[in-house]
């Protein structure tokens, strides 16, 4: 049976090895979180845009068999659908015989966005209030 001494060495990790690992966590932590944010703001912004393409052809049936664009309503005014907290607000605009407009508007939530509205009408122009129209469609 071997005796305990005192100069057995204990295992584990020092200080100094720690704040260095720390370190290196809070780095990588500091480069993935915005471009994470990004990545989120985008992929909410593909949901508005899908939503309002989804919208312009409920209109363009409505127009088909109505011969017009006036009485048609959106089925929803938020985006996403299922969200509890929605990142953009739809509105229906410039409705006429044979025009119309649809706009999602960020939410505050969705403010960070470089975007910000994004349109389309009747005739299939995209448009976006902040960056350009390549870069947001």
């Amino acid at each position: 049976m071997r005796m305990s001494s005192k100069h057995d060495r204990v295992r584990g990790f020092t200080l100094v090895e720690l704040m260095i690992v720390v370190a290196v966590v809070a780095i990588l932590a500091a480069i993935a979180y915005p471009s994470y944010t990004r990545y989120v703001l985008r992929s909410y912004r593909a949901q508005a845009k899908a939503d309002l393409a989804e919208y312009a052809g409920l209109a363009e049936r409505f127009h088909t068999a109505n011969n017009t664009y006036l009485g048609f309503a959106l089925p929803n005014n938020a985006s996403p659908r299922e969200a509890t907290s929605p990142r953009y607000t739809l509105v229906l605009s410039g409705q006429g015989a044979s025009t119309f407009t649809l706009t999602a508007t960020p939410t505050p939530v969705q403010a960070a966005d470089s975007c910000g509205a994004l349109s389309i009408n009747q005739a299939n122009v995209k448009t976006a209030s902040g960056d350009t129209v390549a870069n947001c469609w």
